[in-house]
């Protein structure tokens, strides 16, 4: 199981990555250490906002390539709604993505012992 998945920062900003263990990557970027992406190693990650799962790296990593190419307007689009990712980006409807809602969020985050997400 591989995960895409949005991260907001403390500026803002929304920060897309993938993960094959979503815990640990969690724990890299709020770590701010050698492991955290380049672009959250500034922007201190606050809230996990947007999940979806996949069976292989394949898929989440078109869904990720895609995901960037949304603008910021779109990303927050979706974050509210989404449902309307086959609207936004009709090239994937056709794959396999799971998303998990915040309810779900809130589930992932209680099993890690972070404070910043």
């Amino acid at each position: 199981m591989y995960y895409t998945y949005m991260l907001r920062t403390e500026c803002g900003s929304l920060y897309t990555g993938i993960a094959k263990d979503l815990f640990s990557r969690m724990k890299d970027h709020a770590s701010q250490g050698k492991k955290c992406a380049k672009y959250t190693r500034g922007r201190v990650p606050v809230a996990l906002e947007a999940l979806w799962s996949s069976a292989d790296r394949s898929t989440a990593s078109r869904l990720e390539y895609h995901l960037k190419t949304l603008t910021k307007k779109e990303k927050e689009a979706l974050i509210l709604a989404p449902e309307r990712l086959s609207v936004l980006l009709p090239v994937i409807e056709k794959e396999d993505f799971v998303y998990h809602p915040k309810a779900k969020l809130e589930l992932f985050l209680k099993k890690t012992d972070l404070s910043r997400i």
